[in-house]
């Protein structure tokens, strides 16, 4: 079984083909970066047309890799959910319509179910986690914390009530005057920080609960850049440096905190970390000791895997293709989808 997998939920173009024997036979992505810089931010209509200029010829690449043809491809997976409505009715559209020109069936994938299940793709098997886990989901648009029992078997633990980290993270950087995307500078510009000459708080860590708030954090970070602008005239290099790292370490350590108390409060042993800030090294660093302290174990995806990328929604559109489920003709996506609402397979 072989299965195009199509991502366009956001800025990311993604198309990968997914067999079932062999793993990932195709990657193929497109970055919509330097489109959206001049903004400082995803434009929702720019980010559509762009998917509707790049989704075709990815395809085409994406087949060209694997060295199949369009009569080779056994199903079509999309995201259909949550994400820009314009930029997921792009990828829906041009799934549904390859599907039913190939006449194989289609699914819809949630995004993130399909970023709780990346760390799947590895080729090792020890490398691949065991249900259940724990698995935090960090990203711009979502951070949660969920039970994993297995694929469709959710449970959410706790999520954000306002920002999530990685949109806490890119306003932040905002801030301090950083290029977009800033949530990756602003990590780099962290490593250059004095510790402890800033110290941000720990939002919701002195409560019972598994929620988080990071909007607290950005307004923390305005004051302490306006107060050092009144007493050094101009922000400095090192005073922006500094100020990142006490707000990146603020994140973390609420993002480990959290995830230490869902832990202890399941008995379970194994955390899995995904979704687009899971590549932040700070975070990864923190989570692998906090788990050897645990004597459990931490799994995230590949780099490549961890940002919106076309791979995860082939892969998780195989387990739900093999299971049966297919779409109707009908186009439908969903902006806001909850991931509890999906439905279990069989393993």
């Amino acid at each position: 079984m072989r299965i195009l997998g199509i991502e366009t939920s956001c800025d990311e173009t993604g198309v990968a083909i997914y067999d079932e024997k062999q793993g990932l036979i195709a990657n193929q992505l497109y970055s919509q970066i330097a489109l959206h810089a001049d903004y400082g931010g995803v434009v929702p209509e720019l980010a559509s047309r762009d998917h509707i200029r790049k989704t075709a010829p990815l395809i085409q690449a994406a087949l060209k890799e694997a060295g199949l043809t369009a009569a080779e491809i056994d199903g079509v997976a999309y995201t259909a959910g949550p994400g820009l409505v314009g930029a997921l009715l792009v990828g829906a559209t041009i799934a549904r319509s390859l599907a039913y020109a190939w006449n194989v069936p289609a699914v819809g994938v949630h995004h993130m179910e399909a970023h709780l299940l990346a760390p799947m793709l590895e080729k090792q098997a020890e490398n691949r986690p065991h249900f259940p886990f724990i698995a935090l989901l960090v990203s711009g648009g979502h951070t949660q914390l969920v039970r994993v029992d297995a694929v469709g078997q959710y449970q959410l633990l706790g999520e954000s009530i306002d920002d999530a980290a990685g949109e806490a993270f890119d306003k932040t950087a905002k801030l301090l005057g950083l290029d977009y995307p800033g949530g990756a500078a602003l990590a780099r510009l962290a490593e250059q920080g004095t510790p402890q000459r800033f110290v941000f708080p720990r939002p919701m860590t002195d409560r019972p609960g598994l929620d988080f708030s990071f909007s607290g954090l950005k307004t923390f970070a305005a004051n302490s850049i306006n107060q050092a602008i009144k007493e050094e005239g101009e922000l400095s290099e090192q005073t922006k440096a500094d100020i990142a790292h006490a707000f990146q370490l603020a994140v973390v350590e609420t993002l480990a905190i959290k995830c230490k108390r869902a832990l202890k409060e399941t008995g379970l042993k194994r955390l899995v970390i995904a979704g687009g800030v899971s590549a932040n090294l700070q975070l990864r660093q923190s989570l692998a000791k906090l788990m050897e302290q645990l004597n459990g174990e931490v799994f995230y995806p590949q780099p490549q895997f961890c940002t919106d990328n076309g791979a995860m929604i082939a892969y998780t559109g195989f387990l739900r293709l093999k299971q049966g489920e297919k779409a109707d003709l009908a186009i439908d996506v969903k902006p806001r989808w909850e991931i509890c609402q999906l439905q279990p397979i069989a393993s």
